[in-house]
């Protein structure tokens, strides 16, 4: 993978999947360590190595009165909490630290996977049931293709009416519609002149 080509942006963890989760994860989170007037100190960073060890991923704000650049802070960081920067931006800087027992983002170590040959009565349980014959459709799925509605059943909400079809008595005329001989017009509906 690629390194940051911006020599400031060195700090930064190498571009793929892990990053866009975190930076995407990172997006709702609000800063729970600020970087003050005083820069990277150890109080700060003792901070920091605390909530990466509750929260995985932990955003930090550098304040504008930080004698360090912002580049330099996160650099600090990153590496003096054996942590990743995930992001920079702005005086934002995403920190990240795999959790020892139970990583959110990244995955467990992989088991052993089992064979499906050695336990038959494993790949038995794992076959889907078919229906029984005779047995109604759930009452999400769609109907087959060409498929009449049952008489009296109401169409979907927001359906089209079937082409040729009359509207249901007292419905509403469509935009643009000429009214009836001797109905009144409806809200909004342009008026016509009678001769």
């Amino acid at each position: 993978m690629p390194a940051p080509t911006n020599p400031k942006k060195r700090a930064l963890m190498p571009s793929g999947r892990l990053r866009k989760t975190l930076r995407a994860a990172g997006h709702h989170l609000s800063p729970v360590v600020q970087v003050g007037k005083e820069g990277v100190t150890e109080a700060v960073l003792r901070q920091l190595d605390e909530a990466l060890s509750t929260h995985e991923l932990v955003k930090v704000k550098i304040g504008t009165e930080s004698p360090e650049d912002r580049f330099d802070a996160a650099d600090r960081l990153g590496t003096e909490t054996q942590g990743q920067v995930a992001q920079i931006l702005g005086r934002t800087v995403l920190v990240y630290r795999r959790h020892p027992e139970k990583p959110r983002y990244e995955a467990a170590p992989t088991r052993a996977i089992v064979n499906e040959q050695s336990s038959p009565a494993r790949a038995r349980t794992t076959k889907r049931a078919s229906p029984a014959r005779g047995a109604k459709p759930a009452r999400d799925a769609k109907p087959a293709r060409g498929a009449k509605p049952a008489r009296g059943a109401k169409p979907a909400r927001g359906a089209k009416p079937a082409r040729g079809a009359k509207p249901a008595r007292g419905a509403k005329p469509t935009r643009g519609a000429k009214p009836t001989r001797g109905a009144k017009p409806t809200r909004g509906a342009p008026r016509t002149r009678s001769r």
